[in-house]
């Protein structure tokens, strides 16, 4: 049984996130952080949203192209996974898009960051700063425990 069934069941009232303002905080922290931002593995909403900004508007195709610049990572950054945050983004209006219609292609759908957008790019800049700073100290700390272990003598044989 789930936990959350378990809940239901013996009558405990159970919290649901709520889909206003506070969509970008989690329960235990009253402050943006990566418990609620989506997932950090790839940081690929962070990286979208700071593209808009400095572009103004972009494409998806554009946007496609300038991720490589700008991503967290090495690994390659999935188009379909481009397009649900994107949609994500959307969704919570953070972006808006329209139709632009070329005289010589395909329209294409042209994204831009919204005065919520602009926030929700604060509130990464936040969290992605306590994330840094947190893998400063971890790398620190292996840093530090390394030079320890050279510094210990080392054992005689018996």
């Amino acid at each position: 049984m789930t936990p959350d069934r378990a809940r239901v069941k013996v009558g405990i009232p159970m919290k649901r996130k709520s889909v206003g303002d506070d969509r970008n905080r989690c329960r235990r922290h009253a402050y943006p952080c990566s418990c609620a931002m989506g997932h950090l593995s790839r940081f690929v909403e962070p990286v979208v949203l700071l593209i808009l900004r400095e572009k103004g508007h972009a494409h998806g195709y554009d946007l496609s192209a300038n991720l490589t610049h700008y991503a967290f990572t090495d690994s390659e950054i999935e188009r379909a996974a481009l397009y649900r945050v994107l949609r994500r983004l959307e969704r919570f209006a953070y972006v808006k898009s329209g139709w632009k219609i070329a005289e010589n292609g395909p329209a294409r759908r042209v994204y831009s960051l919204t005065s919520k957008g602009e926030a929700h790019l604060q509130e990464w800049a936040t969290v992605l700063d306590k994330v840094a700073t947190s893998m400063t100290r971890y790398v620190k700390r292996v840093a530090e425990l390394q030079g320890h272990a050279h510094q210990q003598p080392a054992e005689t044989a018996h």
